[in-house]
């Protein structure tokens, strides 16, 4: 077979050419319809990373050039969608109030607030209702049209009466009648199909249930016809009114709500906020509240005191379980090694969902196998110190199986004549294992037993699935006596009253800072061991 001569580039065959064009004019087509999307949905900074990614790409597979960048992008695109975007729009929420009851914008709260406010005028009439969009767009883009229908009045006749019903349409810009050809009814006296337009199905009507609701169609003034169920509408009337110049909302009886703190509040203080907030930027107010909000400083130093404690034994007590176990297994004379280790890795084998929820039912006071076992009475997961002793239990079960692998690793990598040489120099099982083996275990397990320390410091799936963080004091239901910083931002995030999530990203970016803090400690005094090579 014929080879180029040195120093000549060797010729890419036609079909390799062929598929690298294929895959790039994919990749460009998957990125203009992205792009697509992100400008229907007014998103522009998505439109011009889109373009960006396109543009990289095209650049850098388009020649020959560059060739390390065409391994490096797919990482750094990776990278930069899983790792730097999260921690970004992390940082970015902790400074905004964003949770329950402030996730809109501005605008977004106002419209929503005399959506709600909305009430059924006196006498008003009632329609059916079915919800449309036109024909051919997509559901979750297209305008909205109401299609609906009224028992006809007395005498009324024209194209758009059918079967004593009078047919409407009704958008943004008001009510108009609908020509009857073409339109089918259904049972309840709804329009089921109509020329020009899709009518959506109650599941495909209610992906759009926030549209729908804030929708109304314009009728004689200040009143609207909205919906009431979904296949119901009425006339109504908005009894909350907002005034852009004064920045004011005012109800029909005259009170007035002033924006201060991402709500509507009333002017003269006196009653309740306005149900819905919005999204706005307050600054240090979230990482503040964390030490000065005097609940939340005594929680978070006796969470953060507990997520210290629960690592460093947790660590400790594994390393120290599976290095003996590896220890007594690595003995040349014992037989039946590969059974036995077997055996002692399947709680590493085991998903944690499933052992944490076994150890949960063994640690019930009544009903138990711990305590039945062993004829005690512990209220393992109600007392706070035994909630603590069961987790540290349940994870050093999960935990030394992999203590166990990494060090009977470790223990095969270190030659044998070093063990012999300390015995020639006279040192005894115990003095050759903490000055020699000790050393040279900790110079490759060293690593490990930093990252396994980050590990446990965000033990999320433990901690919830064994005690859900608890128990809890009978004075405070956010903070519980197992918790660790990463349950205790889920619960504010997620599971509080008026969950916070602004806030919870803030106890995020503290975890993250003590996390890399503690493994920068870590990783600097296991580098010190190296020298013991």
């Amino acid at each position: 077979m014929s080879q180029a001569p040195v120093g000549q580039p060797v010729a890419t065959p036609p079909w390799v050419l062929a598929v690298k064009w294929l895959l790039i004019a994919l990749t460009l087509a998957a990125c203009t319809y992205l792009a697509w999307l992100a400008v229907e949905g007014g998103s522009w900074l998505i439109v011009t990373v889109v373009a960006f990614l396109a543009m990289s790409v095209l650049v850098v597979y388009s020649t020959r050039r560059g060739i390390t960048m065409k391994y490096l992008l797919p990482g750094l695109i990776l990278l930069a969608l899983f790792q730097v975007w999260p921690i970004a729009y992390t940082v970015a929420t902790a400074f905004t109030n964003y949770g329950d009851g402030h996730s809109l914008s501005k605008e977004e709260a106002i419209e929503a607030i005399q959506a709600q406010s909305v009430r059924p005028a006196p006498d008003s009439a009632r329609y059916g209702m079915s919800v449309a969009i036109p024909e051919g767009e997509e559901i979750a883009t297209a305008e909205l049209s109401f299609l609906l229908t009224r028992p006809a009045q007395e005498g009324a006749t024209g194209e758009h009466v059918v079967d004593g019903q009078e047919l409407f349409v009704g958008t943004l810009e008001g009510l108009e009648p609908l020509p009857v050809e073409g339109v089918t009814l259904r049972g309840n006296g709804t329009i089921g199909a109509a020329p020009g337009y899709r009518v959506l199905t109650l599941v495909e009507a209610n992906e759009r249930a926030q549209d729908v609701s804030a929708f109304a169609v314009p009728v004689d003034g200040d009143l609207g016809i909205k919906a009431a169920t979904g296949t119901q509408a009425f006339v109504g009337r908005a009894t909350t009114t907002y005034n852009p110049d004064a920045d004011t909302m005012t109800t029909l009886e005259g009170t007035v709500y002033v924006a201060r703190d991402g709500n509507f509040v009333p002017q003269d203080g006196q009653g309740p906020a306005l149900p819905t907030g919005w999204t706005e930027n307050v600054g240090l107010d979230n990482f503040s509240s964390i030490f000065t909000d005097s609940t939340l400083r005594n929680g978070f130093v006796k969470i953060f005191v507990w997520n210290l404690v629960f690592p460093l034994l947790s660590v400790g007590s594994t390393f120290l379980l599976g290095m003996l176990l590896a220890l007594l297994f690595n003995d040349p004379r014992l037989r039946g090694k590969g059974i036995y280790r077997s055996l002692l890795i399947l709680p590493y084998a085991l998903p944690i969902f499933v052992t944490a929820i076994v150890w949960a039912a063994m640690f019930n006071q009544d009903f138990g196998m711990i305590n039945e076992v062993t004829g005690l009475n512990i209220d393992w997961l109600g007392d706070p110190w035994a909630a603590r002793a069961a987790v540290l239990i349940t994870n050093l079960w999960l935990g030394f199986p992999y203590m166990f692998l990494i060090c009977t690793g470790a223990l095969q990598s270190i030659p044998t004549d070093v063990r012999e040489a300390a015995s020639v120099d006279g040192a005894g099982p115990f003095r050759t294992l903490w000055s020699v083996v000790m050393p040279l275990l900790l110079v490759a397990v060293g690593p490990l037993l930093v990252a396994s320390f980050a590990f446990n410091f965000n033990n999320f799936g433990l901690i919830y699935l064994l005690t859900g963080g608890g128990p809890f004091d009978a004075t405070n239901s956010q903070v519980g006596n197992t918790d660790l910083l990463i349950t205790f931002a889920y619960r504010l995030a997620l599971e509080s009253g008026t969950p916070n999530i602004g806030l919870a990203s803030a106890v995020s970016i503290i975890i993250f800072l003590l996390v890399g803090a503690l493994s920068y400690v870590g990783f600097r005094q296991s580098k010190a061991l190296e020298e013991v090579n």
